[in-house]
């Protein structure tokens, strides 16, 4: 199949290339040229802008958009001039599912089918295939199944959920078109609050483990901390790579994100390249929004968020109000960094 892709960084490069080594047609662009000419080394068409993109599909085009969720907009804006009844636009980056259904209304007045495809893989994608959640029109939808089947990870050498045997559909290909317009940004949105609140628990996990030879250390005995009533209970000295690899056999918490895990400890055991400061791209926040417009409780997911605010120093105010209130009413003086 044909199709246009705008946006060749981590994630959309690797989408080509996929469409590419089965056979598709691609035409590609970027405002990087590099990204394009590396592209085209691959046998990629390349187009300098998106109109030229458009330009180089046959009709019906299908044009899909993997930019930054904060610039959709704008590349819509741009390609719609461009555009003809019966093309599809495709946005499968991270979008907030509210904005799909904006602009499903608005191309929907020029005929142009907007289809959401909420998509997970990361830098894996390309030798493991992407999961894709998937909104928008049902026939236009299906016009891209080629398309969806080849960036789809397959079934692979997962074994087969037992009582599926008689369901019809492509869930077990690594696909979903999961409703209207905005469904797919939706489920994308929930999986990665989810994710945030997965992460957290292993980083937690993990540093109680990091934490279990507190008994070996010497601390100083003061007013300003509770002392560690039994230091014999804490004399561990655990090897977390060994643990996170050992977990990956046979634990009921085995997981992707513990296979990667336990990959970054083997390489790097203290992390030192990393500075602990977590991004938040968007998700997390409005599955937090969706959960109380729901009356749905979630504690995990709105903590893990919450976590990831505070690595960032976004809590460095309401900590020194803290430390400020107790010395007010009790004269309690700060330790010093590093001290417990």
């Amino acid at each position: 199949m044909q199709i246009g892709m705008i946006g060749l960084g981590r994630m959309g490069a690797n989408m080509a290339r996929r469409l590419l080594r089965d056979g598709h047609h691609c035409i590609v662009s970027d405002r990087s040229p590099q990204a394009v000419q590396a592209l085209a080394q691959d046998k990629a068409d390349a187009a300098g802008s998106p109109a030229e993109l458009v330009k180089k599909l046959a009709r019906p085009r299908a044009v899909w958009l993997m930019v930054p969720a904060a610039v959709v907009d704008e590349a819509i804006a741009d390609l719609v001039p461009h555009l003809e009844a019966g093309d599809i636009l495709i946005d499968g980056g991270n979008s907030y599912y509210v904005d799909d259904i904006r602009r499903a209304k608005a191309l929907a007045a020029t005929q142009i089918d907007y289809v959401d495809v909420g998509t997970s893989g990361g830098v894996w994608g390309l030798e493991r295939g992407y999961c894709m959640m998937i909104g928008g029109p049902q026939a236009a939808v299906e016009r891209l199944d080629p398309v969806f089947r080849t960036l789809a990870p397959g079934p692979g050498d997962i074994a087969r959920t037992a009582g599926r045997e008689t369901l019809a559909g492509t869930a077990e290909m690594g696909y979903l078109h999961c409703g209207p317009s905005g469904a797919g940004h939706f489920v994308k949105m929930v999986h990665n609050g989810i994710e945030y609140g997965l992460m957290a628990a292993y980083a937690e996990g993990l540093s109680i483990l990091r934490a279990a030879d507190i008994g070996t250390k010497e601390s100083e005995a003061d007013a300003e901390t509770t002392p560690l009533r039994d230091p014999d209970l804490y004399r561990y000295s655990l090897n977390l790579a060994d643990i996170t690899e050992l977990w990956r056999r046979g634990s009921v918490i085995s997981s992707w994100l513990l296979d990667l895990t336990a990959a970054a400890l083997v390489e790097d055991p203290s992390l030192a390249r990393f500075a602990g400061r977590v991004s938040d791209s968007g998700e997390g926040r409005w599955t937090i929004r969706a959960a109380i417009d729901e009356a749905v409780p979630a504690p995990v997911l709105s903590a893990a968020l919450y976590a990831r605010f505070s690595s960032r120093g976004e809590a460095e105010f309401e900590n020194k109000l803290m430390s400020a209130m107790r010395y007010e009413f009790g004269g309690h003086l700060e330790k010093p960094a590093g001290k417990q």
